[in-house]
Parts: structure tokens; sequence; C-alpha cells
């Protein structure tokens, strides 16, 4: 019997996730959160697990929590049923359903990214990565907004870095992800404009590729085709 084709809705869905062992450290960062009791995580188990869903920050922090646990919040996280799902790729994903299609309709998402100099932060996006600027709000400005086609990035002004728990600045934690086309293209124009990366260009397990940079403030913008 010939294998049914798999729709390309399917095959997109990964397009823009982190590598497999970069979402394992993640697992293990939260798992190292609530073992040190921060309360930040103790939301994020909440909302992600149904199993948490009825406790509070105190009984969570309290509850036996292994890594397991943190890899099944993670692949939740990322549109799957389990961490199994999720190793097993897209074709586990179940069906969309179209009965009873709703009118809403979805029209772009705008990550917030915090940043301690806002006019450093709009240099770089401008000059090195080729945005342009929306607006600027404030004066001296707070907050405002870069854009390059349909990608757009808020930037907030914030007094100093922010730091863990959630928020963190450690290795491929992404603020983040971009798709686009033409991915050589757009990675050889950043290197022409001395762009610095915090990691290369290179192909994923699953067949994306993509490359990371980092902001001023170490904020990872992921760009994946």
């Amino acid at each position: 019997m010939v294998e049914r084709a798999k729709p390309s809705y399917l095959l997109n869905r990964r397009l823009c996730m982190p590598s497999i062992e970069n979402l394992r450290k993640q697992a293990k960062r939260i798992v190292r959160w609530h073992r040190d009791g921060h309360h930040p995580v103790a939301t994020l188990i909440r909302t992600h697990l149904p199993p948490f869903s009825g406790m509070s920050d105190f009984e969570i922090l309290a509850h036996r929590f292994q890594l397991t646990d943190a890899q099944d919040l993670i692949a939740r996280q990322n549109g799957f049923d389990s961490w199994q799902a999720l190793l097993e790729g897209p074709t586990q994903m179940p069906e969309p359903t179209t009965n009873n299609p709703s009118s809403i309709a979805f029209v772009r998402a705008e990550p917030q990214l915090f940043v301690t100099d806002i006019a450093r932060s709009l240099t770089f996006y401008k000059d090195l990565l080729g945005f342009k600027v929306e607006f600027t709000y404030g004066e001296p400005a707070f907050y405002a907004q870069v854009s390059r086609g349909g990608a757009h990035l808020n930037l907030r002004y914030v007094d100093q870095p922010l730091k863990e728990p959630i928020l963190t600045l450690e290795e491929d934690l992404l603020a983040a992800s971009i798709c686009v086309q033409s991915i050589k293209e757009l990675y050889l124009e950043f290197q022409t404009r001395g762009v610095l990366f915090h990691q290369n260009l290179h192909t994923e397990p699953w067949g994306s590729r993509t490359f990371i940079v980092a902001d001023p403030d170490k904020n990872l913008i992921l760009f994946a085709e």
C-alpha cells in the first residue's frame, strides 16, 4: 500500500523549533528552577501540565517534579501532546478540526524584547539586520517597534538586563523566532553588514536551516527556513 503524503502544514510545524538537544537543556533548567523554589516556574507548570492545574504555587513547588514532567511541558509549549510525540515528529500530530470553523483570524505575533538602551537597539536592528523603525514612544523613548517584511519586534526599555528564573540570557533560550525564505542569502547579507552570529547557519535534524543572532542585550533571535 502506498503511504499517503503528509499535509504540508504538518511538515511546516517544526520549522522554527529549537533543536532537540536545546529543548532537553530547557527541560533541565525547568527542573532546576523547580528544585530551587522559583515561584514564576510554578505558573509555567500549572499552565501547561493538567495534573498541576488546580495547585497553588506552594503546592506545585512542594510536589514531586521530574525531568519527564519538564519534557512534557516543553512538548506542550511546542504544540505536541507529549515528549515522545515531539521526538517522533510531526507525523504524530493530530489532524486539524474542520467542524465549526471560527471567523477569528490571527494576523501576526509581535515578540517583546527587553532592552537597556532603545537607541542602541534601534541602530542594531536597522543598520545591521535591515529592519525599519515603525515607531518610537516616549521622550526619551522607552518603547519602539521594528519590522522587516511580516516580522515585527517590540522593544521595551528596562533599567537592567532581565535574569533568571524565566527570562534568562543563558545559551540558546530564544527570545523570538522568525521564519524566512532564502535563508542563505539573508545569512550572507548579515555577514556583509558585520553581524556577529551566536550560531552559524546549519541544518537541523528535521531539515530546517537556521542561524541565531544575539542583539546588544543578548536577546537571541532565531532565523529559520
